[in-house]
């Protein structure tokens, strides 16, 4: 769709939000986060790999979009700018867990529930298998373990992770490196048929940790 007085440019329906909830409307900025709430979720979860800490990442950054809304410069998109405050908030968190022991809780979906298996051997070697992986994410250092997710599991291009996290593509391109390395270090133990498993597992993002 052109933009105003013959542009040319595509009008971003979030810039339009966001413009108009700093110019007092009230709904706009709920009609905003409804827009990328799924996205921040994801994003969020694949970080942190807990329900609650993940709504509360989201919510605190959106404490902070709607304070610093004013602020916003368009030197990116808006949709870039909400994924930054809510990655910040997420390593927020891992930070402030760094002097924590590392408790990996039983595998979970995102709502909570335990996963069921038809077969208990399957449920006994896959739960196996996501300990072994939310272990070894877990003892990644943040800014690794956040190139990996963004890159690897979101699969934003490294461009975009490196806008997201506001440093150059080659810190991004080394942190994933790193991360992968380390990742590919700790799980090196995994027989060949479950080594295979361990993307698709961390694609569905079924894995659970913390502690960092």
């Amino acid at each position: 769709m052109p933009g105003p007085e013959g542009s040319g440019r595509a009008v971003d329906p979030d810039a339009e939000l966001l413009r108009r909830h700093v110019a007092g409307d009230p709904t706009a900025f709920a009609e905003l986060f409804r827009a990328n709430a799924d996205r921040l979720w994801s994003v969020a979860y694949r970080l942190l790999h807990d329900t609650e800490d993940a709504a509360d990442a989201v919510q605190e950054a959106m404490l902070s979009a709607h304070r610093r809304a004013a602020g916003f410069r368009g030197e990116s998109t808006v949709r870039t700018w909400l994924h930054r405050i809510t990655v910040n908030a997420a390593l927020d968190r891992l930070r402030r867990q760094a002097a924590r022991p590392a408790v990996v809780p039983m595998p979970t979906r995102p709502d909570g529930t335990e996963h069921e298996h038809a077969d208990p051997r399957d449920a006994h070697a896959e739960g196996e298998l996501r300990l072994d992986i939310a272990g070894a994410l877990a003892r990644l250092p943040p800014a690794l373990r956040a190139a990996v997710v963004l890159v690897d599991v979101e699969g934003l291009p490294v461009a975009r992770v490196a806008e997201v996290l506001g440093v150059p593509v080659g810190t991004v391109k080394s942190r994933a490196a790193r991360g992968r390395a380390r990742l590919a270090g700790e799980l090196g133990h995994l027989r060949p048929g479950n080594q295979r498993a361990v993307r698709p597992v961390l694609e569905a993002g079924e894995v659970t940790g913390g502690g960092f």
